[in-house]
This record gives structure tokens, sequence and C-alpha cells, in this order.
């Protein structure tokens, strides 16, 4: 049986700073640790699984970088690059 030890593991693995989703590269997927409360879409982005935890993957991007296909669970949905500052996540 293995014990757990949040100290432990924060050691080993290093601290992972939370970060805007808009900093995250096609292909990488990070957790959602929290939504700005005053996003305007903030209701909607829950209603979609953008709750704490939820495992948010960056498909691509457009041309000009804006907007920004995800995939959070099995929904795929395109964001402005503005809303995307507002969500913050950890790799």
């Amino acid at each position: 049986a293995a014990l757990y030890f949040p100290l432990i593991r924060i050691c080993i693995l290093g601290y992972m700073p939370d970060v805007p989703l808009d900093s995250l590269a096609p292909g990488q997927t990070a957790h959602v640790v929290a939504l700005d409360p005053a996003h305007p879409l903030r209701r909607r982005l829950m209603e979609l699984g953008f709750v704490r935890g939820a495992p948010v993957t960056v498909v691509r991007r457009a041309p000009l970088g804006d907007p920004v296909e995800l995939r959070v669970g099995a929904t795929l949905l395109a964001l402005r690059a503005d809303d995307l500052r507002l969500i913050r996540v950890r790799a």
C-alpha cells in the first residue's frame, strides 16, 4: 500500500503554475483550474464542461490565431483568444 504525500509529489514533479488557456499550443492538454467570475460566457462554458479538473485539449488555431478549436470531453468548440485569457488551466 502506497502512501500519498502531496508535499513530496510537489517536490518531485515541481510546481506547475496556472496559465491562461490561450498560452497552450495545438496538441497540448491541460486541466481547468478556474474561470474568471467576470467572464461573460462563464455559465455557458460551465454547461459545456469547463469545470474544475476537466481536461481541455487545444485542437488547432485558425491561420491568424483566432479563434481556437478546443476539445472538452466529447465537445468540440471554437473560442476567441480574448475568451481563453480568462480561463486558467494547469498542464
